[in-house]
């Protein structure tokens, strides 16, 4: 049984319709240690709602699937790189990344709004004021209800 997240991204930078467009790209860049040790956690075929951040509406518009799991995140060592870290060595890497594929575009956004609204989304970190994560996991009920109100199946 594949495991469910959730990952951030601003639609100006990187959104759904880019992935969609380019069919795989790594999820890397993500600098807090707790977000990192999610994308750590993440296997191959884990599902994910891709959210989109910093835009209005702010919410999901669509499922991807981790098709590569977790390896050292190259940006950390390029030092013209908004991410770089001169403190990660290439023996031990202190950042992670993913790669990632398109599964599902969803007809139209499903916002934050809505799902505050929901029961299964009341103790998400995405729901609570203050949480910024980037990356975090999400419950199967969490995905399942995502899923049935913005009237979509997997394939």
């Amino acid at each position: 049984m594949p495991a469910h997240w959730l990952l951030k991204s601003e639609p100006d930078v990187f959104g759904y319709p880019d992935l969609a467009r380019v069919g795989r790209e790594p999820w890397n860049g993500v600098r807090n240690y707790l977000a990192r040790n999610h994308l750590r956690a993440m296997k191959v075929n884990d599902l994910a709602l891709f959210y989109h951040s910093n835009t209005k509406p702010t919410g999901v518009a669509g499922v991807a699937r981790v098709v590569r799991a977790a390896y050292p995140d190259d940006l950390q060592f390029d030092a013209a790189s908004d991410y770089h870290d001169p403190r990660s060595k290439v023996t031990d890497p202190r950042w992670s990344m993913v790669d990632v594929a398109p599964l599902l575009a969803f007809p139209q956004v499903l916002t934050l709004e809505t799902l505050r609204q929901l029961p299964a989304w009341a103790d998400s970190p995405l729901t609570q004021k203050g949480t910024r994560l980037s990356v975090f996991p999400v419950t199967p009920a969490q995905f399942r209800a995502a899923l049935k109100v913005a009237g979509v199946r997997l394939p």
